[in-house]
């Protein structure tokens, strides 16, 4: 499986978590029903019945199949921490950036008609703050993972590849086949 973008945001923010989430099924499902405020909105979350969330709180359930753990474990992930989340994304859009490393397929271009074919590169990069500011933003406005690759190809034509455009003015980076992308805070 190709990571994402969106994906490794979650997880660079999963990383700023100051205690861990619920472990069973059954206190997760518990802290569901406390934040969405009733077992009906967390059964159209999880797309089970409101009786299997019902069960699930009382302890009669308690092994998830697969699938479900997935999905359980997710919205409890999306919804833990929030204040934790803010500060960290906050730290990063202003003064912290964010780091990114990834095994892409980067190709560019250059002065007319000279061109460096694309290629495999292993690159590991700090972005500068407003480059966390712009994905974490667009990753809260839905944006395609296309768009997330967008900003993050910016970022890194920009730092790497014209060392923060001290030099190779007028580089286009491409950005593409991405193998394994990696973003920490």
């Amino acid at each position: 499986m190709v990571d994402s973008i969106g994906d490794s945001l979650d997880r660079a923010l999963e990383s700023a978590f100051t205690r861990p989430i619920p472990k069973s099924a059954q206190a997760q499902m518990k802290y569901l029903v406390k934040q969405l405020k009733g077992t009906k909105l967390v059964a159209q979350a999880l797309g089970v019945s409101q009786r299997t969330v019902e069960r699930y709180v009382k302890g009669q359930l308690k092994r998830p199949r697969q699938d479900l753990r997935g999905r359980l474990e997710r919205e409890v992930k999306k919804r833990w921490q929030p204040q934790v989340k803010a500060k960290a994304k906050k730290k990063a859009a202003t003064t912290g950036g964010l780091v990114v490393s990834t095994r892409a397929r980067f190709g560019f271009t250059a002065a007319p008609g000279t061109t460096d074919d694309a290629r495999i590169r292993d690159i590991t990069q700090a972005l500068p703050p407003e480059f966390a500011d712009r994905l974490f933003t667009a990753r809260e406005q839905g944006a395609t993972e296309k768009q997330l690759q967008q900003i993050a190809a910016d970022g890194l034509a920009r730092m790497y590849f014209r060392a923060n455009n001290s030099r190779a003015h007028g580089l286009g980076v491409e950005f593409t086949d991405v193998e394994h992308i990696e973003i920490e805070l």
